[in-house]
């Protein structure tokens, strides 16, 4: 799976991907609708591969959750977003039960499966195509 160039931009739901630099700014498509827009430097843009998650011992990477995920679901679409926090808390420590409770929120959960469930629609995460080995020795 590789998220390199997918960003979240703070006050704009769904994910992004960067289109083109510009001189002042970058150009930005959006996953949902395919639209370009430039967004500046006065934006806060965080890069989903940067994002981690809290976990009792050290952070997990976003990559590193959606991996976990997507092996439990069969890399098919999880849990609806907009179900309860419980559900939503239940579903996570299925795959990751270490997350720290305290420091993970709902709205945090709730993104993390929106972003998923996207991710999938868009087919940024699939199931690994299995490579045949050559039974053929080169000499």
């Amino acid at each position: 799976m590789d998220l390199k160039g997918i960003i979240s931009i703070a006050g704009k739901a769904g994910l992004y991907k960067v289109a083109a630099n510009g001189r002042n700014n970058i150009i930005v498509q959006s996953l949902d609708n395919n639209k370009k827009f430039p967004v500046f430097a006065t934006d806060k843009i965080s890069a989903l591969e940067d994002i981690s998650i809290y976990t009792y011992e050290e952070d997990v990477p976003l990559t590193t959750v959606y991996d976990k995920l997507a092996e439990l679901e069969d890399f098919k679409k999880s849990i609806n977003h907009k179900a309860p926090g419980a559900e939503l808390r239940a579903k996570t420590e299925q795959f990751l039960p270490e997350f720290d409770e305290d420091r993970v929120f709902d709205g945090d959960l709730k993104k993390l499966f929106q972003w998923y469930n996207l991710l999938v629609d868009k087919a940024i995460i699939t199931k690994p195509v299995a490579v045949a080995e050559d039974s053929a020795e080169e000499e």
